[in-house]
């Protein structure tokens, strides 16, 4: 038994945001699209609903993801709910781009959650994603709550404490030229079940502008920091780290050498993302590197650090050096 998704609108809008969806999550299975266009009527789309759940395993729970209350994409489906009532579907309106990836985030999380628990979480998470900039656009209450939060005095715990068991858990640590971004903060951000995203990058460190838009774009419950490598190394041996458990980002693999080498215990790299520039050589679609890049991942290699070559959780991972031959890189 599983949950399977029917992403569901008016016009091709579900197809949109299934193709945003794979492009942040993956490709994912079980997941259905069902339009109803202009020239169809309610049995035309009906008939569309039925044939999308004729996809799924018999005892899949269904997830309907719909764009409005009371238009005919739900209207459709309720009708099916109520011809089905030994079978357990669930359907949310107001179809948005975080609701349909806390869809995958909650199938991904666990396997056997039924779907009402699984809704009752994508509603919260479907709401929250929405937020405008500036922030006095936001509702006064919601403004109200974060600077309170924001505001709140934070006690230093003084130096030499010892949290937890002294050491600093590291779930994830992965290359990628872009940083924090949707297919992070969505997927491997809940993932790694990590409760703080740690930049590292002496470059970026020293960008206010950079450092303020990857906190803002941590997801809920999280905090994101951006730190220099020294930093970074400082706080791995800093026993005050011990009960947080973090997701390292680097943008390169040199910066991920340098950190290991000061002493950061990292026994595996996830390799998601590096951009193509002049002189590199692309490796597979996401992943653009040179000489140098490769002389460092075979010191890190030698360290000990075994390599991750993923772009989103669901992919199927791939061996970094096998590729590296395969593209020839000079």
């Amino acid at each position: 038994m599983g949950i399977g998704i029917i992403i569901a609108s008016h016009g091709k809008f579900a197809e949109g945001i299934h193709q945003s969806g794979s492009m942040i999550f993956g490709e994912q299975e079980k997941v259905q699209v069902v339009t109803f266009m202009p020239n169809e009527g309610p049995d035309d789309l009906y008939e569309h609903f039925n044939n999308a759940i004729g996809q799924f395993d018999a005892d899949d729970e269904i997830l309907v993801l719909a764009d409005l209350w009371s238009g005919s994409p739900f209207n459709q489906a309720s009708r099916i709910q109520g011809e089905n009532p030994d079978r357990k579907m669930a359907i949310i309106t107001g179809l948005n781009l975080p609701m349909l990836i806390q869809a995958y985030t909650e199938r991904m999380m666990d396997a056997n959650a039924g779907v009402e628990s699984v809704a009752a979480n994508i509603i919260k998470e479907a709401k929250d994603g929405i937020k405008a900039l500036p922030e006095e656009l936001n509702p006064k209450e919601e403004a109200g709550a974060a600077g309170e939060t924001a505001s709140a005095p934070q006690e230093a715990i003084p130096e030499g404490t010892v949290i937890g068991d002294g050491k600093l858990k590291i779930n994830l640590a992965r290359i990628d030229t872009r940083l924090l971004h949707g297919q992070v903060a969505t997927g491997w951000t809940p993932a790694s079940k990590a409760d703080r995203i740690i930049v590292a990058s002496d470059t970026v460190a020293k960008d206010e502008l950079r450092k303020g838009l990857i906190k803002q774009a941590a997801p809920a419950g999280v905090r994101a920091n951006v730190v220099p490598i020294d930093k970074l190394i400082a706080v791995s041996k800093d026993p005050r780290f011990g009960n947080t458990h973090a997701l390292i980002l680097f943008e390169t693999p040199q910066d991920a050498l340098r950190a290991i080498e000061g002493g950061v215990p990292i026994k595996e790299l996830n390799v998601g993302s590096m951009a193509h520039s002049t002189g590199k050589t692309m490796v597979n679609n996401v992943l653009s590197m040179d000489k140098a890049d490769v002389e460092t991942f075979e010191k890190l290699r030698d360290l000990g650090v075994s390599f991750d070559v993923r772009k989103v959780p669901n992919d199927s991972p791939k061996n970094l050096f096998d590729l590296i031959k395969k593209a020839n890189v000079q």
